[in-house]
């Protein structure tokens, strides 16, 4: 099993959402998070003052996913999220040792 955690714009995050479900997966847990990459921030004027916002409005998705599922997840999220403007985002693949299901009790890919 494998996690793929995902920094996405938060506009995206329903494109990415129907791309995911078209690939077959079944649940995702998503995350209103702030920061920054290459982009270091903006400048923005308020008031006549400028000021940097140094972090960024960013959604983070997490799925965990079967090994013979990640490349489809990878490339829907890819694929979905794509604006081809800096601060698209990026994707991270994680190995996931164990799941349990707290409700059943079922392990590994079951619990998934």
């Amino acid at each position: 099993m494998k996690k793929v955690e995902a920094i996405i714009k938060p506009f995206k995050l329903e494109e990415v959402k129907e791309a995911l479900t078209t690939v077959g997966v079944q649940g995702i847990t998503v995350s209103e998070v702030k920061g920054y990459g290459r982009q270091k921030g903006h400048s923005e004027l308020y008031r006549g003052a400028e000021y940097v916002v140094d972090f960024l409005p960013k959604i983070k998705l997490e799925v965990v996913v079967p090994d013979a599922l990640v490349s489809d997840v990878v490339k829907a999220i890819q694929e979905a999220a794509h604006s081809g403007r800096v601060g698209d985002g990026k994707i991270f693949v994680l190995p996931v040792d164990e799941a349990v299901r707290i409700r059943t009790g079922e392990t590994g890919e079951d619990a998934i």
